[in-house]
């Protein structure tokens, strides 16, 4: 049994293996180490006697919209509800600091669409939402459906 947290520093490198790994099997965009470690605040991690066994990140765009993004869960460990929670975790962070819509770029959509996401064009989103689509090697050529919940009960 694990804990979702925040990481700690010395956890980011674990955690760039992690999502790697993910990243070389086409799930999630890769993302360079220093990066991890600006924006190591932004993570949630699921952590077990093991170590880091999955993480997500909630990364801010503007005052009322954030990105749930990076989201990994260790090969052996999926499917046991883990990816939820940590996006759970995410979701409550955004409500904590009164963010009202997230969104996410995936190839899962049935999983978001469980947690309460909506598939929308992706025209609704702002440009900013796409900043990091120029590093993606499927640019222009996304094959990711883009969900948002709205938080604003």
């Amino acid at each position: 049994m694990g804990v979702i947290r925040k990481p700690k520093l010395t956890e980011i490198v674990a955690m760039k293996q992690l999502l790697d790994q993910a990243a070389n099997d086409g799930q999630v965009l890769s993302r360079q180490l220093a990066e991890m470690f600006e924006n190591a605040r932004d993570f949630h991690v699921y952590v077990t006697d093991d170590g880091v066994a999955g993480l997500v990140a909630l990364h801010i765009d503007l005052i009322d919209l954030a990105e749930v993004r990076s989201l990994v869960v260790r090969h052996g460990m999926r499917g046991h509800g883990i990816g939820r929670q940590l996006v759970t975790a995410a979701v409550a962070e955004a409500r904590q600091l009164e963010i009202s819509r997230v969104y996410t770029f995936t190839r899962i959509p049935a999983f978001f669409s469980g947690l309460g996401f909506q598939a929308v064009d992706r025209a609704e989103l702002p440009y900013k939402a796409f900043k990091d689509c120029l590093k993606c090697p499927l640019f222009p050529g996304c094959d990711e459906t883009a969900l948002l919940k709205d938080l604003g009960e």
